[in-house]
């Protein structure tokens, strides 16, 4: 009985932090925010510990906050690298990272390649020769 009474919470607590992630996003995209938010500050807009946050995600979705942030970062830099020609700086910037070269590792340790190696398969297969 009382983890059908603690379930409806979590639900509440992730949807409520998918929709936080899809402002931070938007917020980056958008030019309103120009620092990278952790995990504790996700939690702390939702007035609850970070481990609660952590332990919930894992409970409702499997995975973590990190991966969840990590991901739609990701997500929104293989759009911009497709769809625009935004430079590797700006768009590195534009995700608030100060270091170009630490931004090129996040990426490319998520993904394998490097922003500019995905832009040219990305391009190459687009327009194949």
């Amino acid at each position: 009985m009382k983890n059908k009474e603690l379930l409806p919470r979590n639900e509440e607590i992730t949807q409520s932090f998918l929709l936080l992630v899809d402002t931070y996003i938007s917020d980056l995209l958008g030019k309103r925010i120009e620092k990278q938010l952790s995990t504790s500050d996700f939690a702390d807009s939702l007035h609850i510990a970070s481990r609660h946050l952590s332990n919930t995600l894992k409970l409702t979705l499997n995975t973590s906050p990190c991966e969840i942030i990590e991901n739609r970062v990701i997500e929104e830099v293989k759009t911009l690298l497709t769809e625009t020609d935004l430079s590797i700086a700006d768009i590195s910037h534009q995700f608030a990272y100060r270091d170009t070269t630490n931004f090129i590792k996040f990426f490319k340790g998520i993904t394998g390649v490097t922003p500019l190696q995905f832009r040219k398969r990305q391009k190459n297969t687009t327009n194949p020769m």
